[in-house]
């Protein structure tokens, strides 16, 4: 009895199958170091893929349209659970079924896009990590203001079309009130939005940008830095690899935290306990990462007391 899962199922000869369900590319920044995190922790626990586990990756390839269609597939193939990243990926795998578990990784605000019924109970088959920090817009804002005292107008880059997004632009908005800044709202939905977006910004002359986390944003994040860049507009991010592609500076909930946690919950759960009753977790780490290469080339000098909080310094 004191077997662990994967030796009983390696004993029947189970193979159990994992649905991975993404609304980006399998090769965006970061997505292989964090598959591979979340592998290397699944085999930590005793799953070893080809022994008693499997993988069917699915990738919308940042079209969200697709998702449903592929959580379906997923389905069909009769996978025993599947991980869904982000926020639209598990609203479509839990439109998809109501029978299959499925844990969530990095999902924007799971209680109010209806993923869950609570975050302490979520009842269904969904549970998993949620990104969602309350006054992660408010910390942003206190941060780039370190950089710039004098702050009066930020301009906030948020794609619209994702209701974690447009969470998070909301919160923003309400601690710059606090904080006396006035936002300008900058909506993308699509490529070609990000030139028009700039310009906008050009005109409205903010003295600051702030981009939220979203798997669409991370897909064109050497072009939002670099225009960014052209524009003179000091920047921080949502996602950790806009800092390593020349922007500004990013303050995000540890990502990879998230999914060697997520791991977890796929073992509990391939082990027999139901999703509805596993708490979803909300972040417990944040980085903080400065590019100094960045601050140079727009002639801005970073506090020394905010470099040494930095989690990473580019130089």
């Amino acid at each position: 009895m004191a077997w662990p899962l994967a030796a009983r199922a390696q004993q029947s000869g189970k193979v159990y199958r994992l649905g991975d369900l993404v609304p980006g590319t399998a090769d965006a920044p970061g997505v292989p170091e964090l598959r591979a995190g979340f592998r290397d922790a699944l085999r930590e626990l005793g799953w070893i893929e080809g022994r008693n586990i499997v993988f069917e990756e699915r990738y919308a390839e940042n079209h969200p349209e697709r998702l449903p269609e592929l959580a379906a597939e997923l389905v069909r193939l009769k996978v025993d659970l599947i991980l869904a990243v982000g926020t639209l990926a598990p609203l479509a795998a839990k439109q998809a079924t109501t029978t299959i578990p499925i844990v969530m990784s990095a999902a924007g605000d799971p209680l109010g896009s209806g993923l869950v019924a609570s975050l302490a109970h979520p009842g269904g088959n969904v549970t998993g990590m949620s990104s969602m920090v309350p006054d992660i817009g408010g910390k942003r804002l206190e941060l780039i203001k370190e950089v710039l005292p004098r702050i009066s107008r930020v301009a906030v880059l948020w794609n619209a079309a994702n209701p974690y997004a447009a969470r998070v632009f909301r919160e923003t908005e309400g601690a710059a009130r606090r904080l006396r800044i006035e936002v300008h709202s900058l909506e993308v939905r699509a490529p070609d939005d990000f030139g028009s977006a700039f310009e906008t910004a050009r005109r409205q002359r903010p003295d600051a940008l702030i981009t939220v986390e979203d798997p669409f944003m991370v897909e064109f994040r050497k072009q939002v830095a670099d225009l960014a860049t052209s524009y003179r507009l000091p920047a921080i991010h949502g996602i950790k690899e806009f800092a390593r592609v020349g922007g500004l500076m990013s303050y995000v909930p540890s990502v990879s935290d998230m999914f060697r946690r997520a791991a977890g919950y796929v073992d509990k759960i391939l082990r027999g306990a139901k999703p509805g009753d596993l708490p979803v977790q909300q972040p417990t780490k944040f980085e903080l990462v400065i590019n100094l290469k960045a601050a140079s080339a727009i002639g801005l000098e970073i506090p020394p007391i905010l470099l040494n909080r930095a989690d990473e310094v580019i130089e």
